[in-house]
């Protein structure tokens, strides 16, 4: 049987650890909108420009695939 004290502690320690990381996900997702927002803004000066960004990318992908990288999945 597990200690009542000891219980009420654990309980505590998990509910402030997902406290905190709700916090984390909160800051990382503002974060990930200011950098989007900012990848957005030089995307439009880039087309304002004249570059083709998919002909770009599919380009990239094949380099990438004469290298072979390979994907972080892959890697794990």
């Amino acid at each position: 049987m597990v200690n009542t004290e000891n219980k009420s502690e654990t309980i505590g320690f998990h509910k402030g650890s997902l406290a905190t990381l709700s916090k984390e996900r909160e800051e990382l997702m503002r974060i990930l909108q200011i950098v989007e927002h900012l990848m957005q803004m030089h995307i439009k000066e880039l087309k304002d420009l004249g570059v083709d960004l998919a002909a770009e990318a599919k380009q990239g992908e094949t380099v990438s695939k004469l290298k072979g990288k390979k994907p972080i999945e892959d890697v794990l």
